[in-house]
């Protein structure tokens, strides 16, 4: 039963160093990746990028969290374009899988209609509190978007074969989650922002922003063990590792 996954960049983003690691000095260009994880039963998407409106007004989307960002965003680079250039066909995800609910990570939601969104329980009600939106910088808009939702507790299998498996790894946000991927090749998990770069694993250099730096930092000790056992991590927003993955139609792995 032979499990695929596929890398696609859905735009790049320029933001203060320090955002990633706190106390660093100028800027950084970093991908948005998107994945698509090809099961015999279903086709999963972790993440959906930006939303589309990003290309054209992003202060009108992201209110003061514009200000921090400059958005490197086309037509043909949301999640829609970048599956249909892959090959898949958007219609046909089963489970979207959303690591957390920043504009980055779930402003493509609206695109993947017929998907069942899977995201952690405490994720989405930080995410409906309003002391929390505010602090946690959410856009409701984005991931409001009429989907079924599984809201998850912990760790969860998706397919209950144990090649698809979310794993909490809470501190970015409140509910901030990872995706391990079993393929033929080796284990591999999809990070997200429970480690932007590899030096946030190789250093434990945690961002400027972080809801919990405590639980950030228990979720980088996991991590750090998975790695020590020949687990592929793949960071969530480094650049230069980013230039060496095999983008779809390539599979990884």
């Amino acid at each position: 039963m032979a499990v695929r996954l596929y890398a696609l960049t859905c735009g790049w983003l320029t933001a203060p160093r320090a955002l990633f690691v706190e106390g660093a000095v100028g800027s950084l260009r970093v991908p948005v990746p998107v994945f698509v994880i090809d099961h015999p039963r279903g086709l999963v998407l972790f993440d959906s990028g930006l939303h589309r409106q990003l290309q054209d007004d992003p202060a009108a989307r992201l209110g003061a969290t514009a200000a921090l960002f400059t958005t490197h965003f086309d037509p043909g680079d949301d999640v829609a374009a970048r599956l249909a250039a892959a090959g898949f066909d958007i219609g046909g995800v089963r489970w979207l899988v959303n690591s957390h609910l920043h504009f980055d990570h779930a402003g493509g939601n609206v695109a993947v209609a017929n998907a069942t969104v899977v995201v952690q329980r405490r994720e989405w009600q930080a995410a409906h509190d309003d002391a929390s939106i505010a602090a946690n910088g959410y856009v409701p808009a984005d991931f409001d978007t009429g989907q079924p939702r599984l809201e998850v507790d912990g760790e969860h299998d998706l397919f209950g074969d144990g090649r698809v498996v979310c794993l909490p790894t809470y501190g970015h946000t409140p509910g901030h989650q990872s995706l391990l991927v079993r393929l033929d090749s080796g284990d591999t998990v999809l990070a997200a922002d429970a480690c932007y770069l590899r030096e946030t694993l190789d250093e434990l250099k945690l961002p400027s922003f972080a809801h919990d730096a405590g639980a950030m930092l228990s979720s980088l000790q996991r991590l750090r063990a998975l790695a020590a056992v020949g687990t592929r991590i793949v960071y969530g927003h480094d650049p230069e590792a980013w230039t060496l993955m095999p983008q779809a139609p390539q599979a990884i792995g």
